[in-house]
């Protein structure tokens, strides 16, 4: 039986020449890990839509989101995650630690010293070709 295919989106936030990343919970999979904000889509569900839940969910502030920037598809152990990375702008509120165990604003020369999940990290390379 092929590995079942999750769609997962991230907002790539920008602010000041950095970005925001986010850090998974102790008990998440892929613990402690960094990531950029998001998570997955429901069925039935715009990536637009899911982005905006996902990031008003983990970090308490509301996006636009903008254009995709990147799309990978990486295969785990028990499924295969197609993440599609796309811009975004934080429209009201400041990010807080609601469900994410950290987050930083960072530089795109600084992403080497976080741990980044694999899927994350190849996109994070289509990136840095914009950067």
């Amino acid at each position: 039986m092929a590995p079942r295919t999750v769609r997962v989106v991230a907002a790539v936030i920008a602010r000041d020449g950095k970005y925001l990343i986010t850090q998974r919970r102790p008990a998440a999979v892929l613990p402690l890990l960094w990531e950029f904000p998001g998570g997955k889509v429901e069925d039935g569900e715009s990536d637009s839509d899911a982005l905006k839940r996902e990031v008003r969910h983990r970090l308490g502030v509301e996006v636009a989101p903008g254009s995709m920037i990147s799309f990978v598809s990486h295969p785990y152990e028990r499924y295969t995650i197609d993440l599609y990375l796309y811009e975004c702008l934080i429209t009201s509120g400041e990010p807080q630690e609601l469900n994410v165990e950290a987050f930083r604003w960072v530089t795109s020369s600084e992403f080497d010293q976080y741990p980044f999940t694999p899927a994350d990290e190849a996109s994070m390379n289509a990136l840095l070709g914009l950067s």
